[in-house]
Protein backbone atom coordinates (compact mmCIF):
# COMPACT_ATOMS: atom_id res chain seq x y z
CA UNK A 1 0.00 0.00 0.00
CA UNK A 2 1.32 3.54 -1.17
CA UNK A 3 -0.84 4.83 1.63
CA UNK A 4 0.88 6.26 4.99
CA UNK A 5 0.23 2.93 6.93
CA UNK A 6 0.84 5.04 10.10
CA UNK A 7 -2.09 7.85 9.34
CA UNK A 8 -4.52 5.56 8.28
CA UNK A 9 -4.17 3.15 10.98
CA UNK A 10 -4.78 5.97 13.40
CA UNK A 11 -7.91 6.64 11.93
CA UNK A 12 -8.78 3.40 11.70
CA UNK A 13 -8.13 2.92 15.52
CA UNK A 14 -9.96 6.08 15.63
CA UNK A 15 -12.87 4.61 13.95
CA UNK A 16 -12.61 1.84 15.87
CA UNK A 17 -12.93 3.58 19.06
CA UNK A 18 -16.10 5.84 17.60
CA UNK A 19 -17.87 2.31 17.08
CA UNK A 20 -17.06 0.91 20.74
CA UNK A 21 -18.37 4.20 21.81
CA UNK A 22 -21.74 4.01 19.62
CA UNK A 23 -21.94 0.21 20.62
CA UNK A 24 -22.08 2.03 24.62
CA UNK A 25 -24.59 4.34 23.69
CA UNK A 26 -26.95 1.50 22.24
CA UNK A 27 -26.75 -0.63 24.96
CA UNK A 28 -27.23 2.26 27.47
CA UNK A 29 -30.42 3.34 25.70
CA UNK A 30 -29.09 6.55 24.60
CA UNK A 31 -31.07 9.49 22.82
CA UNK A 32 -31.63 8.31 19.06
CA UNK A 33 -29.93 11.25 17.49
CA UNK A 34 -27.45 11.23 19.55
CA UNK A 35 -26.73 7.90 18.74
CA UNK A 36 -27.35 8.72 14.75
CA UNK A 37 -24.93 12.00 14.94
CA UNK A 38 -22.04 9.45 16.35
CA UNK A 39 -22.70 6.89 13.38
CA UNK A 40 -22.47 9.59 10.96
CA UNK A 41 -19.30 11.18 12.14
CA UNK A 42 -17.81 7.63 12.13
CA UNK A 43 -18.67 7.30 8.30
CA UNK A 44 -17.16 10.19 7.71
CA UNK A 45 -14.20 9.23 9.10
CA UNK A 46 -14.31 6.07 7.40
CA UNK A 47 -14.96 7.82 3.86
CA UNK A 48 -12.07 9.93 4.31
CA UNK A 49 -9.78 7.05 5.56
CA UNK A 50 -11.02 5.35 1.54
CA UNK A 51 -10.47 8.52 0.33
CA UNK A 52 -6.87 8.42 1.44
CA UNK A 53 -6.22 4.85 0.29
CA UNK A 54 -7.86 5.38 -3.42
CA UNK A 55 -5.52 8.57 -3.86
CA UNK A 56 -2.60 6.78 -3.20
CA UNK A 57 -3.91 3.78 -5.14
CA UNK A 58 -3.69 6.27 -7.95
CA UNK A 59 -0.98 8.23 -7.20
CA UNK A 60 1.37 4.92 -6.87
CA UNK A 61 -0.24 1.58 -7.90
CA UNK A 62 -2.57 2.64 -11.03
CA UNK A 63 0.73 5.48 -12.48
CA UNK A 64 3.74 2.55 -11.47
CA UNK A 65 1.78 -0.05 -13.94
CA UNK A 66 4.34 -1.05 -16.34
CA UNK A 67 2.06 -1.81 -19.35
CA UNK A 68 -0.77 -0.51 -20.71
CA UNK A 69 -3.07 -3.10 -19.94
CA UNK A 70 -2.42 -3.37 -17.02
CA UNK A 71 -2.88 0.37 -16.31
CA UNK A 72 -6.04 -0.30 -18.15
CA UNK A 73 -6.78 -2.66 -15.75
CA UNK A 74 -6.15 -0.80 -12.45
CA UNK A 75 -8.37 1.89 -13.83
CA UNK A 76 -10.94 -0.41 -14.73
CA UNK A 77 -11.06 -1.29 -11.09
CA UNK A 78 -10.74 2.12 -9.78
CA UNK A 79 -14.20 3.23 -12.06
CA UNK A 80 -15.87 -0.34 -10.20
CA UNK A 81 -14.49 0.94 -7.13
CA UNK A 82 -16.10 4.26 -7.35
CA UNK A 83 -19.37 2.95 -8.80
CA UNK A 84 -20.03 1.17 -5.32
CA UNK A 85 -18.93 4.15 -3.42
CA UNK A 86 -21.67 6.56 -5.59
CA UNK A 87 -24.74 3.96 -5.36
Amino acid sequence: MVADAKKISRMLKTARGQLDGILKMVEEDRYCVDISQQVMATEALLNRVNREILSAHLRGCVQQAVSMEEREAKMEEMVATLDKILK
